[in-house]
């Protein structure tokens, strides 16, 4: 049905196609998501697939696209209090990667090298990995922690900055209504919004990115050139040579981005040094955390198996307890009676195996604890379940290796 009207799409305002409006729905679909405010998860949408899109098309062509309010979820921070994620329903997903296919390829060259964040072909391991040569060649660190950024943006410098690359009347139009949808919270009260973009929608990535690459990143290579930093969206680095430097880059820094209508978080923003086996001063901060790792002196060995002190990345603490928080509240392993090892392999493996993708690649070995945490709790599971195995522990651990050295279960290796 959708191509038989392909024809019409002459007659619109707006050179939107059909075809683009399918491509963005395969890119939601891939990334899946909860339902929005009107209750439709991604399978009932494609429950009316043609119909659905074809209706999304025809109203984003003719300039009658209204979004609809965004969801307010509430969940909680790891360093403590909240954070409201702003989820759009399914076809309004689909609308925003429309527009992001079509903004994205204008933007995303200007972009700046030391930019990681939710940008094609550019990861958290380059920015990790960046960091840590970094340490090592500076003492100083400055990790920024900007107050509320996704709340916080500034509806009419974000829209400034998407008119820079484009005069696109249809781009400009939907980013405005985009950044002005209302926010519908649980009890279905709706509330207007004058700044920021909600964190969960499609576009508010490439617009937080578009925002910082004029707030922070150009302005930091035109203000202080020579001074590296790393960016992921809102978490930033900046490395200096010594503490006076720091000091003062700190302070100009906060001041620009006053100008930008940001705040630096006055607790978390703060001041580290790298030390080493050749930094050997004292600082009351020796550490910070950076995309879910902890960057602290640590001991490592050198090739020829010399100890040292090293300046490295790890993973953070909050991250560790937050993987045994989630394997705790794993139904299959409470529910010994219903649940087969099968069952629990194929729920538990693509996840120990995300896991290990993501923390295994700086300082492996940290994972150890995380490694010896899931073999207990596995080991009690097999203690309930099996009848042999009841009140002996020796026995459970015993099994446990012979089950890790078995091909299909090559992901319970994952320290190693």
């Amino acid at each position: 049905m959708l191509d038989k009207k392909e024809s019409s799409t002459k007659a619109k305002p707006f050179a939107i196609t059909q075809e683009m409006v399918k491509q963005a729905y395969r890119k939601v679909k891939k990334n899946g998501g909860c339902a929005g405010v009107d209750g439709e998860s991604l399978k009932e949408f494609e429950a009316r697939l043609e119909d659905n899109l074809y209706q999304l098309w025809n109203r984003l062509s003719s300039g009658s696209y209204f979004p609809p309010p965004v969801k307010a979820v509430v969940i909680a921070k790891a360093g403590g209090g909240t954070r409201t994620l702003g989820v759009p329903t399914v076809a309004d997903r689909v609308a925003q990667a429309v527009v992001k296919m079509a903004l994205e390829p204008m933007v995303e060259p200007r972009f700046d090298r030391d930019s990681y964040g939710s940008r094609p072909k550019r990861s958290a391991h380059e920015a990790l990995a960046s960091t840590r040569e970094r340490c090592w060649r500076k003492d100083w660190v400055l990790d920024l922690d900007i107050q509320g950024f996704f709340d916080a943006l500034n509806h009419e410098l974000v829209l400034r900055a998407v008119a820079h690359h484009t005069k696109c009347p249809w781009i400009l139009l939907y980013v405005q209504r985009w950044l002005t949808a209302l926010l519908q919270w649980r009890d279905g009260s709706e509330e207007e919004r004058t700044q920021g973009t909600p964190q969960g929608g499609v576009i508010s990535p490439l617009l937080a990115n578009l925002f910082m690459h004029y707030a922070f990143d150009l302005w930091m290579r035109r203000s202080h050139p020579g001074i590296d930093f790393e960016r992921y969206v809102d978490d930033v680095i900046v490395h200096a040579g010594s503490l006076g430097e720091a000091e003062k880059l700190l302070e100009s820094i906060r001041e620009r981005l006053r100008k930008c209508h940001l705040e630096l978080h006055p607790v978390k923003t703060k001041i580290v040094y790298c030390r080493d086996d050749n930094r050997k001063r004292r600082h009351e901060q020796e550490q910070f955390d950076f995309l879910s790792y902890t960057f602290r002196p640590r001991q490592a060995k050198t090739r020829w198996g010399k100890l040292f002190v090293g300046f490295s990345p790890a993973i953070s603490g909050r991250s560790a307890q937050s993987i045994r928080e989630e394997v705790r509240s794993w139904r299959l392993i409470r529910q010994h009676n219903t649940s087969s090892l099968e069952d629990l392999s194929k729920w538990m493996s693509p996840k120990v195996r995300g896991w290990v993708q993501y923390f295994g690649r700086f300082s492996r070995g940290e994972l150890q604890l995380l490694h010896n945490y899931l073999k207990r709790v596995l080991c009690q599971w097999a203690r309930r379940k099996f009848k042999h195995l009841r009140g002996k522990a020796v026995r459970s651990f015993q099994w446990f290796d012979r089950l890790e050295k078995l091909p299909q279960y090559d992901w319970l290796r994952w320290s190693n």
